[in-house]
């Protein structure tokens, strides 16, 4: 089937992406809209609908128009028996991924190994830290970073692997005629000019729509053997994303932050309903996947000690220092603080790595080499 049909179907009333792959498996060396009609009238029964659009063929000035829009602007639309097109996407748990998609950029998008990062779009400092420090230790196992663009934790995961040398491929909610936020104009035209690439299923003139980015957000999981949660608080795309993922199968990680953070609830939520694995660092995610162990790696929760503590949390760390054990009776009367505050602390510093527990609820600090 040639490519412009390829289009066409896509345009095609009634068609949807799981239908279209049931076609093509159907009749995998035959041009859908060349077929017989009493033979489409059989395949589609009571489907009405996308019957006419096929006999029709109405939706071929719209695909010609599209092919014209992707042959100016180096645009290559890839159809789900493309060799170029994402194998990952057209695994069995993945069947609702799209047909069509169209893609900008050189980036391989069959990679040995790639990994989602997601967050929120109100990324903090530390957020944006974490997210750099992943994205550098990941370098030694040369995934791809597959990213959404929007503000925030995407723009710092795609950054950072334009920073450390990896490729990066964006996803987009909308056609290539356009990028959105308009802010991140720049960060797309680096990604593209260091080997990445942006991809869609949208076509041309798809007009900015909130419902498309959570769409959006199953083409990222699916590319994905991983899919990293950096912050994200109790709703949004991010715990979308890491949904689907876990749908298709694949593993999902998340940054822990700490008790009480808005942007920590969805990530510490994800760990605490074992819908995703706690990570302290690349390290992590290599163990959990398989790949050969690349070194010894900074952990995450040891990025600029002193700035993320809160003072309460300082008192106890510079009590431990000082005594080396001491328990929670101790600590409480040293620090002044109630036992209920005070294992709180503990309880957090504890989830951050810092410290463990010992016989006799005592605490000691873990010795970082």
């Amino acid at each position: 089937m040639s490519l412009l049909s390829q289009i066409a179907l896509t345009f095609t009333a009634g068609l949807g992406n799981t239908a279209i792959r049931k076609l093509i498996d159907i009749y995998p060396n035959e041009d859908i809209f060349s077929l017989p009609p009493s033979e489409l009238k059989a395949a589609f029964g009571t489907h009405k609908k996308a019957l006419e659009g096929i006999l029709n063929k109405s939706a071929f000035s719209r695909a010609e128009e599209e092919l014209r829009f992707c042959e100016k602007n180096h645009i290559r639309p890839l159809f789900f028996t493309d060799p170029d097109y994402p194998a990952r996407l057209n695994s069995p748990e993945t069947d609702d991924c799209p047909a069509l998609l169209y893609c900008l950029g050189t980036a391989n998008l069959n990679p040995e190994r790639s990994v989602a990062v997601v967050g929120t779009r109100r990324a903090t400092t530390i957020g944006r830290d974490n997210t750099d420090m992943l994205v550098r230790d990941l370098k030694s196992y040369e995934p791809h970073i597959i990213s959404g663009l929007a503000y925030g934790i995407d723009s710092a995961a795609h950054t950072a692997a334009l920073d450390h040398g990896l490729p990066t491929v964006a996803v987009l909610g909308h056609g290539l005629d356009r990028i959105y936020p308009a802010a991140n104009r720049p960060l797309a035209k680096r990604i593209l000019e260091n080997g990445g690439a942006l991809v869609t299923e949208y076509p041309s003139g798809t007009a900015i729509n909130p419902r498309y980015f959570p769409a959006r957000n199953r083409i990222i999981a699916a590319m994905s053997d991983a899919t990293v949660v950096v912050e994200a608080s109790e709703k949004g795309g991010a715990l979308i994303t890491a949904a689907i993922a876990g749908s298709y199968q694949r593993e999902v990680f998340a940054i822990p932050g700490r008790l009480g953070d808005t942007y920590s609830k969805g990530t510490n939520n994800l760990i605490a309903t074992n819908r995703a694995l706690l990570i302290r660092n690349a390290r992590d995610i290599a163990f959990q996947m398989g790949w050969p162990i690349m070194g010894e790696q900074l952990a995450i929760e040891d990025l600029d000690d002193e700035r993320k503590l809160s003072p309460e949390e300082r008192r106890v760390v510079d009590l431990l220092k000082e005594r080396d054990i001491l328990t929670l009776e101790e600590l409480s009367s040293a620090t002044g603080f109630s036992l209920a505050k005070t294992a709180s602390i503990l309880f957090t510093l504890e989830l951050d790595n810092r410290l463990h527990t010992l016989p006799g609820h005592s605490y000691q600090l873990i010795t970082k080499h």
